[in-house]
């Protein structure tokens, strides 16, 4: 074959895993249009997702989503080479929704569909800005939902290696519950990290979990950071104190912030990596990132971090992951797949 590099077809990618609807269209590693819709303020009053309202949101936003984003690309069905779409993990009726509209644009469009590992996505995410990952990296996932160590070679060909998980509350779940214990809004991440602006990040001596002798050097647990926080501010509340709520917004994400960066850097060690990729929605956290920048810049470790508007749930992200898959020749997932709201990431096609 001739060294003339072939273009392939656009690769159209669906995410409603959560309460966000995104919608993404990639060709040959280029994000080209994306459209993403929100029913965050719909949980506001709840204090988090409610996944019915979550799944109805999805059925009003989700083709114009689609139709969006295709204006922005300029394209049209017939450019439309293969669909993404995420299988799980996620809400069961929210990931529902979009299987079912994948399959119903694969179907009318003719074009092959793949099921993708959400998780995989948020990785991948990190490829539509800064290029192809080298050989072998080390992840680190931090979301809503995940918190996780992982050791990624080819996305498209290789086993996602699990280091390690949370052994209870995810990093941003656990920003959520420190909010509301704060009286700040939902959702947690944003709320604490304008808080922490004002406060000092070494007023209040929170714990940095897992991190004694006898613990698992890569393991991860924010339940007990959580509680410590609640149990602070319940005591001085007890004592007639006003909550210094900078100082404990600011406190508690040194501690996140510490313990996410510390391990990961761990890892690249044990590894033998020299790439770390933090992705995610809490990637988004201004000390992780930029304690995650320091610390990397010291020990000589590249680190590559999404967009911020690429961190949290979107479709560009899976459409990445489909545009993996085509390129490597990946056989499609067919059109009897279904969602999988609980489902390991061991590969990032979900067959």
């Amino acid at each position: 074959m001739s060294g003339t590099r072939v273009s392939s077809k656009i690769v159209l990618g669906i995410e409603t895993s959560c309460d966000e609807t995104g919608v993404g269209l990639v060709r040959d590693g280029e994000l080209l249009g994306d459209a993403l819709a929100s029913s965050m303020d719909e949980h506001v009053r709840f204090g988090g997702v409610v996944p019915e309202i979550a799944a109805r949101a999805h059925v009003s936003a989700l083709v114009p989503c689609v139709r969006e984003a295709m204006r922005k690309a300029e394209a049209k069905p017939r450019d439309i080479g293969a669909i993404a779409v995420t299988v799980g993990p996620g809400l069961a009726t929210a990931l529902h929704v979009g299987v079912a509209v994948a399959k119903a644009y694969a179907a009318a469009w003719d074009v092959p569909l793949y099921g993708v590992h959400h998780l995989a996505g948020h990785a991948a995410a990190d490829l539509l800005e800064h290029g192809a990952l080298p050989p072998r990296s080390v992840v680190l996932i931090v979301s809503g939902g995940h918190t996780s160590l992982l050791s990624v070679g080819d996305l498209a060909r290789d086993e996602v290696v699990h280091l390690s998980d949370t052994i209870d509350d995810a990093a941003g779940e656990a920003f959520d519950k420190v909010a509301r214990v704060l009286g700040l809004p939902y959702p947690g991440g944003p709320s604490i990290d304008r808080a922490a602006r004002e406060g000092d990040p070494a007023a209040i001596a929170f714990p940095r979990p897992l991190t004694g002798p006898r613990d698992p050097e890569l393991g991860f647990s924010f339940s007990g950071l959580k509680t410590a926080v609640a149990r602070w501010v319940e005591r001085c509340e007890a004592d007639g104190r006003t909550v210094p709520v900078p100082d404990v917004a600011a406190s508690f994400q040194e501690a996140v912030a510490d313990v996410l960066t510390a391990k990961a850097l761990l890892a690249c060690r044990r590894q033998g990596v020299d790439t770390l990729v933090v992705v995610g929605g809490v990637a988004a956290n201004s000390r992780v990132r930029s304690l995650a920048e320091q610390r990397c810049t010291d020990a000589g470790i590249t680190l590559r971090v999404p967009p911020m508007r690429l961190c949290t749930d979107n479709g560009a992200m899976i459409a990445a992951v489909g545009d993996l898959l085509v390129r490597s020749g990946a056989e499609p997932t067919g059109l009897a797949v279904s969602a999988r709201p609980s489902v390991v990431l061991e590969r990032a096609q979900l067959n």
